[in-house]
């Protein structure tokens, strides 16, 4: 790491794992986060580049009269992998951009970078340390049903369009696991932010 550039901790998890609430928690304890999902919908919206590529791969309906048509691409991208790896061709080298220039305006020591595909995109690769966040599959399930109200098969297949938690786990170097209450999950993220601060101290 370099001394003028802030340690990057990744986090991720799979839908329905309670990732952003872990992010807000370290958030909390001041550690600034970049919300790569938040940001990429941003950027779709925002910038011209990446609008038009969606355009010309998705078609005119790919954007609305409220900007991003999320449930149309979302139909899609979580039934066909090929078209969901050719939108995130067109994204993640945007998001990677927007991040650098967000990280390197930080005054801070520790920054968070928060994304549900941090692996599979490769931008772990960029990060300092990754902490994936873990729950079981039942629970995910009920959790996402309360959270969204999407259908169990319609979790069950953006699941199987994500990689398994042993594949999350392999790349990390910790794990914070979320199977309890949200008490168990805030002591998870203090305790692990003890340990990376002793890491770079």
């Amino acid at each position: 790491m370099k001394s003028n550039q802030p340690f990057v901790v990744g986090i991720t998890g799979g839908i329905g794992s309670g990732k952003s609430t872990a992010a807000k928690f370290f958030e909390e304890l001041g550690v600034p986060v970049y919300n790569s999902d938040l940001r990429a919908k941003a950027i779709q919206n925002e910038n011209s580049e990446v609008k038009v590529k969606i355009i010309e791969i998705f078609g005119e309906e790919a954007y609305n009269e409220n900007g991003l048509n999320k449930p149309f691409l979302a139909k899609q991208v979580f039934q066909n992998n090929e078209k969901l790896k050719i939108l995130n061709s067109i994204v993640h080298p945007a998001v990677f951009n927007d991040f650098e220039n967000w990280k390197n305006a930080q005054k801070v020591s520790i920054v968070m970078k928060e994304a549900a595909i941090l692996i599979e995109s490769g931008s772990y690769k960029g990060c300092d340390v990754v902490i994936s966040v873990i729950v079981d599959k039942e629970t995910r399930i009920t959790r996402t049903i309360e959270r969204d109200g999407l259908s169990r098969e319609e979790i069950l297949a953006r699941i199987k369009n994500q990689i398994s938690d042993e594949e999350r786990i392999e790349k990390s170097d910790f794990i914070i696991d979320n199977n309890g209450d949200l008490a168990h999950l805030k002591n998870e993220v203090e305790q692990t932010l003890i340990k990376i601060k002793k890491m770079i101290s």
